[in-house]
């Protein structure tokens, strides 16, 4: 009779035919005596550098029980498995050993006993988003001719504000706040991304103002409305088309004074909807000194309101996050530049706005803020931008129309029609 026990003949781990024996193991057997058979002629022990044993899962300093439970369900696995590997085939005998001992805690994760692949997850995600794209959706809000479609050309280095696609000089400002947006499919390194800008020709340009934010906050609900309802649809779109805003730059008029009560009241109403971002339009109008002094004099007029803009304190996740939103919050507004224009300075190609006494480098730290807010806006904050929109404003919205609604969304005659098909 073979001395090697079948992989399938496995005592159980929790009642043990005969009790071990309390203290260390020998070193020369590790294995205590387990079921009939086993020990002096049932399993083949393998030599003590063939068990593979995690760091910190062994040892003397762990209670009985958890000492049995750990070599009864790895010592056997282990070496009916690797004995029935060379008899009756690997794979089947290897599996049944880890049935009982293939999982080990130490320090409150799991120590691995070889490569798993886990880390592959941040690959197949990439090369998803890059197969699919993603969409980006930012509004523009200010006054007429404070360069809000030239900032924005400026920060995705093409012509994709709604004046750059068949916009003439000779049209007149609105009478009404009008909303109005422009979609565009930009690609850089493989990846798309479709951007969509929304602007509002008409908002602060009228003598009486009253109300003017009333357009905005509607589109917003709106484009929230429409996510919603393909939600809660039966069958739903495998990619439901998000035209939820992302993201608002409100830009401030440079004049070195305070806020304008449109200002205020503008953001007040809206920070609780959508990300407000607060920039300081044509900053080159002033001087390094009036500008820090407006930039103060902003954010605490933004605190006296009670008036909330993108990074929110209370979305800080950790420390980390806490520490780099701070530096931001510090530096808002941001005072910037825009030009899509470019001038020879020392030699190289730079996008700015000549004057009498010089060239004002958009991109040059020194001169704006520019380069910091494309780079907060774009590579460090706009997957952000769009979990807060999701996760707490459209919830927000969300809750408050289910609750308005008895938890039930209304149902429509063209609901009632699809459902008859």
């Amino acid at each position: 009779m073979s001395d090697i026990v079948p992989p399938e003949v496995r005592p159980k781990p929790a009642v043990p035919a005969k009790p071990p024996i309390v203290g260390a193991p020998s070193p020369s057997s590790p294995f205590p005596p387990q079921g009939p058979g086993v020990g002096a002629g049932g399993i083949v022990t393998p030599p003590q550098s063939a068990i593979p044993v995690p760091i910190g899962s062994h040892g003397p300093s762990h209670p009985v029980g958890n000492s049995v439970g750990h070599s009864v369900g790895h010592n056997v696995g282990h070496s009916g498995g690797h004995a029935g590997g060379h008899v009756g085939g690997h794979a089947p005998a290897h599996s049944a050993g880890h049935g009982h001992g293939g999982s080990h805690s130490s320090g409150g994760g799991s120590t691995l006993l070889g490569y798993i692949g886990i880390d592959t997850i941040i690959e197949q995600m990439r090369k998803k988003t890059m197969k699919t794209g993603f969409d980006f959706n930012i509004m523009v809000v200010g006054p007429s001719g404070l360069g809000k479609s030239t900032l924005v050309n400026t920060l995705f280095k093409s012509q994709v504000s709604r004046k750059s696609a068949g916009w003439s000089r000779d049209e007149k400002i609105p009478k009404t706040v009008e909303i109005k947006s422009v979609s565009h499919v930009i690609e850089e390194g493989g990846v798309k991304m479709k951007l969509t800008v929304v602007d509002t020709p008409g908002f602060g340009d009228q003598i009486n103002n009253d109300n003017c934010w009333e357009p905005i906050s509607k589109y917003i609900n709106e484009q929230f409305e429409k996510f919603l309802k393909e939600e809660v649809n039966i069958t739903r779109k495998k990619r439901i088309p998000d035209t939820r805003v992302h993201c608002c730059l409100y830009f401030i008029p440079p004049t070195g004074h305070s806020l304008r009560q449109l200002d205020v009241e503008f953001m007040k109403r809206l920070s609780h909807s959508v990300n407000i971002i607060p920039v300081i339009a044509k900053s080159d109008t002033m001087t390094v000194e009036e500008r820090q002094e407006f930039k103060q004099r902003v954010r605490k007029e933004l605190e006296m309101n009670g008036i909330e803009f993108y990074p929110q304190k209370e979305f800080d996740d950790d420390i980390e996050d806490k520490s780099d939103n701070d530096k931001i919050r510090e530096m808002m507004p941001f005072a910037v530049v825009g030009s899509d224009k470019e001038y020879q300075v020392n030699g190289k190609r730079v996008l700015g706005r000549k004057t009498p006494w010089g060239i004002i480098e958009v991109e040059n730290p020194n001169h704006c803020e520019f380069a910091q807010l494309r780079d907060f806006l774009i590579r460090s904050h706009l997957q952000d931008l769009k979990e807060v929109t999701h996760n707490i404003h459209y919830e927000t919205y969300r809750a408050k129309r289910l609750n308005d609604n008895g938890g039930l969304h209304p149902i429509t005659s063209n609901d009632t029609q699809e459902s008859n098909l």
